[in-house]
């Protein structure tokens, strides 16, 4: 089955390709022969009820000395595609959001993955309080009294803008440390969103472990080390891959989730364990399949699109 597929992603030059999720991806896409356009978020237009972007045909070679090579431009309207892939990088904020809103126009006909409205109703650090027994304690909050209780209780604490990405602006609290306000006047200065606050777990210096979940069901993990003098393991602030395996725990955990994930349309999925904790479940852009596939001989891109391709051949038979 050949399909139409619309990448919405961040400018190619701009990528590191040889660890790109987005760009495996599109490389699987075009093996599986799809054909294969891209444009960027900032392209989409409505129109008389008509979602439309300025797009280019892509061809991909990473083994040549130009891996990609853009077609002529051309005004594609997205409902004549089969499937769009929503991978643009956050931040989440109102231009993603716009997004999400545009792109559910294309619905039932066009399949997008992620589903956009829940992509829009799941961000990382909130949806994960669905699953509160599955958390190490959290605190969410603007109120420096309940951010200085959940102090005094824990002691060790790490901070995180809500809406945050990359391992931008997360701060580790210890409790000799003397900057928990001077942090929280800068939180202040730079988000008008709450705090996200939870208990420091020493299981990190093991490892941030993402998990990667094709419909419900994990396919392949990669353990992000941080580097020495950091609480981060993100592979922006210098976070290192290291083989992993799926833990009892783990399962446990994909098992709780899976199905959730399954009724929101939630197809391909990216989850953050510390020790046995699960901190955040990424819905956005999900990365570290290039890193996975390289440590266990896996590809998590030929998982993605089989079922992409059966969720796409589904709405394909739909009555009219």
């Amino acid at each position: 089955m050949s399909l139409a597929v619309g990448f919405q992603m961040d400018p190619l030059e701009s990528l590191d390709l040889a660890g790109d999720s987005s760009y495996a991806l599109a490389l699987e896409a075009q093996r599986r022969g799809h054909a294969v356009y891209h444009y960027l978020p900032s392209a989409l237009t409505l129109r008389d009820r008509r979602v439309r972007a300025q797009a280019r045909p892509l061809t991909l070679a990473p083994e040549s000395g130009q891996p990609f090579a853009y077609g002529a431009w051309l005004t594609l309207d997205l409902a004549t595609l089969d499937v769009v892939m929503m991978r643009q990088d956050p931040p989440f904020d109102m231009a993603y959001i716009t997004a999400t809103h545009l792109l559910e126009k294309l619905q039932p006909g066009t399949l997008v993955v992620n589903d956009p409205a829940q992509v829009r109703n799941a961000p990382e650090k909130l949806f994960v309080t669905h699953f509160p027994d599955l958390m190490p304690p959290t605190l969410i909050s603007s109120d420096r009294r309940e951010i200085a209780a959940f102090r005094e209780q824990h002691r060790d604490i790490i901070l995180k803008p809500l809406f945050g990405n990359g391992g931008a602006d997360i701060f580790r609290i210890t409790p000799e440390d003397e900057n928990l306000n001077a942090l929280l006047e800068m939180f202040t200065r730079l988000y008008r969103e709450p705090i996200m606050v939870q208990a420091y777990l020493p299981e990190i210096r093991q490892g941030d472990k993402r998990i990667i979940l094709v419909d419900g069901e994990p396919v392949g993990a990669v353990n992000r080390i941080p580097p020495a003098g950091d609480a981060r393991a993100n592979f922006h602030t210098g976070g290192y891959a290291e083989r992993a395996h799926l833990t009892e725990r783990d399962r446990e955990v994909c098992a709780a989730i899976g199905p959730s994930l399954r009724a929101r349309g939630l197809h391909f999925v990216g989850i953050d364990m510390i020790g046995d904790y699960l901190t955040e479940i990424n819905v956005t852009s999900p990365t570290g399949i290039r890193e996975i596939d390289r440590l266990n001989g896996t590809h998590i891109a030929r998982d993605v699109w089989a079922a992409v391709e059966t969720k796409a051949a589904e709405r394909r038979n739909m009555p009219e």
